[in-house]
């Protein structure tokens, strides 16, 4: 008898476990992700680009309490459930911004000195 209770113990371990792993796969970052959506809507503002769950992208105009109004195109406004709200596009960053960024990675670089290598040409490679 014992050893019948020890393996019905096991399998109830086994099936706690088993819940245990879907709570962290599953549930908790299902979880957060709703935060996060309802943390958005909560902090949409006039003038924010955003794009609806329906793929059109468009700049908030106006805000109600369920509805937000997205000018979608020069005096074309839509009014959309704020739910339908998918995400706040974000800008484009400069093109000054870019290029500083991309001066400061080159001079990161080491600089690669040509006269060190030897030269050889391509049919000592190819042999």
């Amino acid at each position: 008898m014992i050893i019948g209770a020890s393996s019905g113990s096991s399998f109830f371990l086994l099936i706690i476990l088993a819940f245990v792993v879907l709570y962290l796969i599953v549930v908790r970052p299902q979880k957060r992700r709703q935060l996060q959506q309802k943390q958005l809507i909560d902090e949409l503002q006039i003038g924010d680009e955003v794009l609806t769950a329906g793929g059109i992208y468009g700049t908030i105009t106006h805000l109600e309490e369920e509805r937000v109004t997205v000018e979608i195109a020069p005096q074309l406004e839509v009014s959309v459930a704020r739910r339908a709200i998918a995400g706040v596009t974000v800008e484009p960053q400069d093109e000054e911004a870019d290029e500083t960024e991309e001066a400061a990675a080159e001079a990161d670089e080491p600089e690669h000195d040509e006269s060190s290598e030897p030269e050889t040409s391509n049919e000592e490679n190819r042999g």
